[in-house]
């Protein structure tokens, strides 16, 4: 009893250090990555000359935050969450340096290649949610995972509305107005790796495996510890393997697919209206605000009614949201604000709730490997939907890409009931 009660209050000393570290960490990082969403499309319609291959741009860098889950894994898997975190940032400044080159020489392939490798500033904002849940208790996982999640509100919400200011910065320096954006990106990927790599210690992951070998019976602590490789492929056979893992891997998936499809859309279905881009930024913060603001509620929803109950909800919002933006016409309107931000409140409700069920369903030993290969479902699945969204508005309209998401969002509403006695509707 003495032993175990240590061992809880050593991690609970150790979270409440942990929780504000990845929280400033999120605020930065969520400027970098907002910053450059907000003018990814604009840049690449300019830079190709195409509105069709303008969600490559935002879409290559979903499909970079999916990709290099696979090799952040492996390193948390070994190393900790720390090393993992702060190269992946490392990675982001260089992917926003080479976006500044491109946007400011031309050339479209050096964007895309800059946008993949900035798409790895996403993964470490997504796998930062997950280092929130290694020290928490059960009962309170939701709640400390969306505070991490709530904490990229300053940032992201800021972000798109330093357009102004960036194009003041890269006037200075002598690049693309729109590339100041990803000046600003570069910046605040840099100084969340500094902190990271300052703060958080000790490594909330390793601290969690070394309590729980602690806390096995004596006889089992001198048996050797398996080496964790974090292979990817482990964590899918892993989530193929555990019903509730599965059902989270879907929910912060189909989420996370229909929100990027709409929202890296919106910019041109405003820009096609004439929207000056200081008010496009403007609404994407609101929609960024929507998706981050309201998290901690959507934690302790988690905690209280159970993670089905609050996907359905998000299920709702989406389809709501969808409907608003679909029937929205070019430029800036009323019903279009108001969509994108209950895109963003739907996604946080399927990505807390999801989140944490992934969490929580495999033992602590696999959770790197697990949490990898969800992120990395969702990332490739959100980027094929990125693809599609550009080739969808540019044949038909943003309308029926409106249609194709709120549809994808009910089909996890019915997957959701249809799972019911894996994961319970009451928590």
């Amino acid at each position: 009893m003495t032993q175990t009660h240590g061992l809880a209050q050593e991690a609970a000393a150790t979270q409440r250090r942990t929780i504000p570290t990845l929280m400033g960490s999120q605020t930065l990082g969520g400027i970098g990555v907002a910053s450059g969403i907000a003018v990814a499309a604009i840049v690449a319609a300019d830079v190709s000359g195409s509105d069709a291959l303008s969600g490559l741009a935002n879409t290559t860098q979903v499909l970079g935050g999916a990709l290099f889950t696979v090799p952040v894994a492996a390193i948390m898997a070994t190393r900790g969450r720390r090393p993992g975190l702060v190269t992946a940032y490392l990675i982001g400044s260089v992917g926003a340096l080479l976006a500044i080159t491109a946007a400011t020489v031309g050339s479209f392939w050096l964007l895309l290649l800059g946008t993949t490798l900035f798409g790895a500033s996403s993964t470490a904002n997504s796998q930062a949610r997950y280092a929130a849940t290694d020290l928490a208790p059960p009962e309170r996982r939701g709640r400390q995972l969306s505070w991490v999640v709530w904490a990229t509100t300053v940032g992201s919400v800021l972000g798109p509305n330093l357009i102004g200011p960036g194009k003041w910065v890269a006037e200075r320096l002598g690049v693309a107005p729109l590339a100041g954006a990803w000046v600003l990106s570069m910046a605040g990927f840099l100084l969340a790796a500094v902190l990271l790599q300052v703060l958080l210690r000790p490594d909330p992951l390793q601290l969690s495996r070394d309590l729980a070998h602690r806390a096995r019976p004596a006889e089992e602590q001198l048996l050797p510890v398996a080496a964790r490789k974090g292979h990817v492929t482990e964590g899918l056979r892993l989530i193929l393997a555990t019903p509730a893992a599965l059902w989270g891997t879907v929910a912060v998936t189909t989420g996370h697919v229909v929100m990027v499809a709409v929202m890296v859309m919106t910019p041109l279905h405003m820009r096609h209206g004439d929207a000056v881009i200081e008010v496009i930024g403007l609404v994407i913060s609101l929609h960024i605000l929507g998706m981050y603001g309201l998290s901690p509620v959507a934690g302790q929803l988690t905690d209280r009614w159970g993670a089905a109950r609050v996907v359905l909800l998000g299920v709702a919002l989406l389809v709501l949201a969808c409907l608003l933006a679909g029937l929205s016409t070019d430029g800036f309107s009323a019903g279009l604000t108001a969509g994108l931000v209950l895109l963003g409140l739907g996604w946080s409700c399927t990505m807390v709730a999801g989140s944490g069920t992934v969490a929580g369903s495999v033992p602590v030993a696999e959770r790197a490997a697990v949490q990898g290969a969800a992120d990395l479902v969702m990332g490739l699945s959100a980027a094929a939907g990125g693809a599609l969204a550009g080739v969808v508005m540019d044949v038909w309209s943003y309308g029926t890409l409106c249609v194709v998401a709120g549809a994808a969002a009910l089909a996890l509403g019915a997957f959701t009931v249809a799972r019911r006695r894996v994961v319970s509707l009451r928590p």
